[in-house]
């Protein structure tokens, strides 16, 4: 392999890296508040794309437009699902959570199978997404340069929040001790409503660059994604927003260099991402840049 070849790779990767990254930081968000794997999170990356889908297919508005309601949407939907699936449960055990999650999770998918087909849907790309440019031989498209470039944007903004506003520090406060901040006068599930928007808002954006690149929208859609999500928010460290980022980045990179080196083992591709995972695990149990959550979080 030339290093042509190679820098395109690259770019390739680190492009879906952003993907998974963006879905990945809403997973380690609610982990670190609630310690609940959010397993429907991956499908409400799948809502987020479905509603972009609507507004510019059926209502036919502007892709910016689209995008903007269907992230709001999006956090709202997260909202809703804390309030009716996992508020009332707050003081039940852990595994009690983690059954909603994964219950949701199918309510998800199955009523989208059943109001909106199982079937794939073409989702209508704007022509200047797809624009394609060439620099030294390395050809870029306008998705592949906007994807990590709103991340990296987006993971700024997060960090932001977290450590310069008065919601961020509520929201690290009450990843130490959800009974002292209500102590404190500060109302905990507001908080928890807020990280549930921002990680559902997050993985909105992440669902329409997904289908921006691999255009087509179905109700499983999110399964796989999401598993990936998480493996990349693992392999960074759980609980750490820019360990998440990382993940995702190396999750990606791992995915398109693997075919791009043996190409006869493209079909297994989706195994790669696990088996780095494992990998990961065995020498740094909590992940690249994960530390004992009871010193630090976020």
């Amino acid at each position: 392999m030339d290093i042509t070849t190679f820098i395109q790779q690259m770019v390739n990767g680190f492009s879906l890296g952003s993907m998974y990254a963006l879905i990945a930081i809403g997973y380690t968000m609610v982990y670190g508040v609630l310690r609940l794997i959010n397993f429907a999170h991956g499908d409400i990356m799948m809502v987020g794309a479905f509603l972009g889908y609507t507004f510019i297919s059926i209502l036919g508005l502007p892709f910016p437009i689209a995008v903007l309601l269907a992230v709001v949407l999006s956090a709202l939907a997260g909202i809703i699902t804390d309030k009716i699936a996992y508020k009332p449960l707050r003081d039940a055990p852990r595994i009690s959570l983690l059954i909603t999650a994964i219950g949701i999770s199918f309510f998800l998918e199955n009523a989208f199978t059943v109001f909106a087909g199982g079937v794939p849907r073409a989702f209508p790309v704007p022509e200047y997404m797809e624009n394609i440019f060439t620099v030294a031989n390395i050809t870029f498209s306008v998705s592949s340069i906007m994807v990590p470039a709103v991340t990296l944007f987006l993971l700024v903004g997060i960090l932001f929040v977290l450590y310069r506003t008065k919601y961020g520090m509520a929201i690290r406060a009450l990843s130490f001790d959800i009974k002292t901040v209500n102590l404190m006068g500060i109302d905990a599930n507001m908080i928890i409503s807020i990280v549930f928007a921002l990680g559902s808002a997050l993985a909105a954006v992440g669902g329409i660059f997904w289908v921006v690149n691999y255009p087509s929208v179905e109700p499983m859609m999110g399964v796989l994604v999401g598993l990936k999500a998480f493996a990349a928010a693992v392999v960074g460290g759980i609980g750490s927003v820019t360990g998440a980022v990382l993940g995702g980045f190396i999750i990606g990179f791992t995915e398109v260099v693997v075919i791009a080196f043996w190409p006869e083992l493209g079909g297994f591709k989706d195994a790669f991402a696990f088996i780095f995972l494992i990998f990961v695990l065995i020498f740094k149990p909590t992940g690249i840049m994960g530390e004992d959550l009871e010193k630090s979080r976020f």
